[in-house]
């Protein structure tokens, strides 16, 4: 997983890893680039249009699901990851196992190499799951309980980089300005610094909390009142 340089809090991170507009050279003609996609699709990898075009959101859904079947994440639709894609083993994109070692109980768990989070109540059951964005640069793998940290609130409905941009259901869980919370949105017109689709992927990153979706920001919201376990692994 290649981990992105700092960046300023007031730029929130928006740094980019340069995506492709096309199929790697080295297989895929235009019809086959379509079955991948239509099969991207159907393990709910969230491909976008059928229009044998690799491009961003293909390579994206890509990344995804080679970070759900062990693969390693390129976001190519090489010889191998097409030959996984197409075959009846495939696993999901949107349902993953939660990662072992992770503890018992309820929690919140973090895997910054699939870059997926799960939301796990304390039967161990799996109440909500999604694609992150994060900077294992600043957070780091271990054990930590949202709350309040370092003096400041434990969540803010509307949290602000002192600059342009809004963290909207941020909700603390590391020192000191760590915490989950919605993609950016820019103060000016409400709008997200990216869209969702690059959620799951390293194509974005982070000052050092974790991105995740509106809806799972608001899940988060309610799951993490109170003070809960969060389990960050690589």
């Amino acid at each position: 997983m290649r981990i992105l340089p700092k960046l300023g809090l007031a730029t929130a991170a928006i740094t980019v890893i340069a995506l492709g507009t096309t199929a790697p050279a080295e297989a895929i003609t235009v019809s086959q680039v379509k079955a991948a996609q239509t099969r991207l699709n159907k393990l709910g990898c969230a491909s976008g249009p059928v229009d044998g075009k690799a491009g961003a959101m293909t390579q994206a859904a890509t990344v995804r699901f080679q970070s759900a079947n062990v693969l390693s994440q390129t976001g190519s639709l090489n010889s191998t990851t097409y030959s996984r894609l197409m075959a009846s083993t495939a696993k999901r994109c949107d349902v993953r196992a939660v990662p072992g070692r992770s503890g018992t109980g309820r929690r919140i768990v973090v895997s910054q190499t699939q870059n997926w989070v799960w939301l796990i109540d304390g039967r161990g059951k799996v109440v909500r799951q999604g694609g992150i964005i994060d900077n294992p640069t600043y957070l780091r793998a271990g054990t930590y309980t949202s709350g309040s940290k370092c003096g400041r609130a434990a969540r803010v409905l509307r949290n602000t980089d002192g600059g342009r941009l809004y963290l909207n259901h941020f909700v603390r869980f590391a020192p000191c300005g760590i915490g989950f919370h919605q993609i950016p949105t820019y103060k000016s017109n409400g709008q997200q610094i990216h869209a969702d689709w690059l959620l799951g992927t390293n194509y974005r990153a982070s000052h050092g909390c974790i991105r995740v979706s509106a809806s799972m920001s608001v899940a988060i919201w309610s799951f993490a009142a109170g003070g809960t376990r969060v389990v960050v692994m690589r």
